[in-house]
């Protein structure tokens, strides 16, 4: 998962390794071991096979978790004290963890922490990283620093420092990958001429499966990321986890029990893969994996059907039980389970940690200490906002398709009845951005509204964010399906709105991922106007339906949208000074 300090947006926009990915790494490895005749090893060109560094027996004993302390959207401006890392690290302590994972070598948040372990005689181990830019910051002198600072603090914190990672996802994703391998094993290597300590660089497994010697041949063993949460969204269909072969009330724990599995195919695979290439001596660690705790995000649709707290604890608790029965054999000597604290700064990578931004115990580790029992200078506190119970856990839900509604209309937004509609029940509307205007209830103003339809009309009053605004209403799921050759009405009045806006709608599908559209329309588009004069815009569902063929009548679950996103409309971003929108009499209609 990215780390980096400049990289909040990117960590929104990161992808992981798609199934095509994995199915093509798979084959090449297979071609491989074909071409090789399917056994045997390569030739070793390395020089350290009988030199490898070994890990101390804290990675076996111990604990082992990843750490930052960041509590606030801009993890740039946020100052880091002393005192936050101590309450972290006494909290930790007292839930038994032993061994910290960080990821970068900075003065703000590495040297910090070894100082508090150090100057507090805490019972705490480091994983010691260093964070490297990729592509072309990769050779730049940023990168010097912090291989040098890096160095620098492996060898004043000996004593807590028990290995180093010198780059962290640089070879396999896009958003921190370095110019080529032998860059990156350039860096490990003068890391590792510098100290005493074993180094190696943190990767997916994906990488490890099929890694070249340019990074095998200089590390002391490997630390593999493996994710398979996040691999049902940007790798569908890697594993199977909705599960519909089974009961719904054991879907949780089939998923769960498979997420599992999952874990262990691919670290087996990154071990099977490194075996080959005869490094079976290169031991392995987890360095990351986890679980998300919250159900959004990512712009996963069915992200609800996994994530939750005690999806994460049901995870964490197999990773723990596999963990001691395989670290001091065939499997990883320890995991480092992503990720202590939650970090707001990451946005929709958000959400891993066992404790929430708060420092309040998720699920996954109340069992550690009875709650608000004091810990030495840590007061332990329970995350009670949800249930921790296994039967309200998260489990794929099979579409439930209601009746289709009959009527020849279905009104959204009116004032005036219509003989034989059906209205919109529950639900309401909700802004996205920062469209304004929104009260409780719906963006209501009166003495404003559509030709025969008084006394109020919804009112748009812009105050966008950086991308834009919009307006949508939600509710129960309806089925549409009967209007699929009729239209969508809306009847909008604004004065000299700049450009395009963009009317859609959004529906569930069969796997739950959800589909949405928009169709970007300038005056004159489907009787849209911008004279002041209220205009009746009427678009034809087919309109909708071709851009999207992915939509589901039969589950609309978002009727209406109205919105302004600038990447779409051809805006500049952060545009501001737009003029108010009045919306009335919006239905459907066959």
């Amino acid at each position: 998962m990215n780390h980096s300090p400049d990289s909040a947006p990117a960590a929104r926009v990161r992808r992981w390794a798609s199934a095509a990915l994995t199915a093509a790494l798979s084959a090449t490895l297979a071609v491989v071991l074909v071409a090789c005749g399917g056994g045997g090893t390569t030739p070793n060109t390395g020089v350290q096979t009988s030199n490898l560094r070994p890990l101390s027996a804290d990675f076996t004993t111990r604990k082992a978790v990843n750490y930052s302390p960041f509590r606030s959207n801009n993890r740039d401006t946020e100052v880091i004290t002393k005192a936050m890392i101590k309450q972290d690290m006494d909290l930790l302590v007292a839930g038994g963890f032993g061994m910290i994972r960080l990821f970068d070598s900075s003065d703000k948040v590495a040297r910090q922490t070894l100082e508090v372990i150090r100057d507090n005689s805490l019972d705490l181990k480091v994983y010691l990283g260093a964070y490297l830019f990729g592509y072309e910051d990769s050779t730049s002198s940023r990168n010097d620093e912090e291989v040098a600072r890096a160095i620098a603090l492996a060898n004043q914190f000996s004593a807590i420092v028990v290995a180093v990672s010198v780059g962290n996802e640089m070879l396999l994703f896009d958003i921190v990958k370095i110019d080529k391998p032998e860059t990156l094993a350039k860096y490990i290597t003068r890391v590792r001429n510098a100290i005493n300590q074993p180094v190696t660089t943190d990767e997916n497994y994906a990488y490890w499966k099929t890694a070249g010697p340019e990074i095998v041949d200089v590390v002391d063993f490997v630390s593999v990321h493996t994710y398979a949460q996040l691999d049902t969204y940007y790798a569908p269909g890697l594993w199977d986890w909705q599960q519909t072969a089974v009961a719904a009330d054991q879907r949780a724990k089939a998923m769960m029990d498979e997420a599992l599995a999952t874990t262990q195919a691919q670290y087996n695979a990154a071990r099977a893969g490194l075996d080959f290439m005869g490094k079976s001596n290169l031991p392995i660690v987890i360095g990351e994996t986890g679980w998300k705790s919250v159900n959004t995000g990512n712009g996963d649709g069915n992200l609800p059907f996994r994530a939750s707290p005690i999806n994460q604890k049901m995870f964490h608790d197999r990773l723990r039980t596999w963990e001691a029965a395989a670290r001091t054999g065939a499997g990883p000597r320890t995991i480092f389970y992503f990720e202590a604290f939650d970090e707001p700064w990451k946005g929709d990578d958000n959400w891993f940690g066992l404790f929430t931004v708060e420092r309040k115990a998720r699920c996954a580790i109340q069992a550690l200490k009875p709650d608000s029992t004091p810990a030495g200078s840590a007061t332990w506190v329970w995350d009670t906002s949800s249930s921790c119970n296994e039967a309200d856990a998260a489990h794929f839900e099979i579409l439930v398709v209601p009746d289709a509604i009959s009527a020849d209309r279905f009104t959204i937004f009116a004032n005036v009845p219509v003989a034989g509609e059906v209205v919109q029940a529950g639900g309401d509307w909700a802004a996205f951005g920062k469209s304004g205007g929104v009260t409780a209830d719906r963006p209501v103003v009166a003495g404003i509204y559509a030709p025969g339809d008084a006394t109020q009309s919804l009112q748009i009053i812009p105050t966008p964010a950086d991308y834009g605004w919009g307006l949508l209403r939600y509710g129960p799921t309806n089925n549409l399906s009967a209007f699929a050759g009729g239209s969508l009405t809306a009847w909008i009045n604004t004065t000299a709105y700049p450009g395009k806006i963009e009317i859609g709608f959004g529906t569930d599908t069969e796997d739950r991922v959800g589909a949405e559209v928009f169709l970007q329309i300038a005056p004159g588009d489907y009787g849209f106007c911008t004279t002041g004069a209220w205009c009746k815009v009427t678009i034809p569902v087919a309109d909708f339906l071709a851009k999207n063929p992915k939509l589901d009548l039969r589950a609309v679950l978002r009727p209406f949208v109205i919105s302004d996103r600038y990447s779409f409309t051809g805006k500049p971003l952060n545009t501001t000074g737009l003029p108010d929108l009045y919306v009335d009499q919006v239905y459907w209609s066959k």
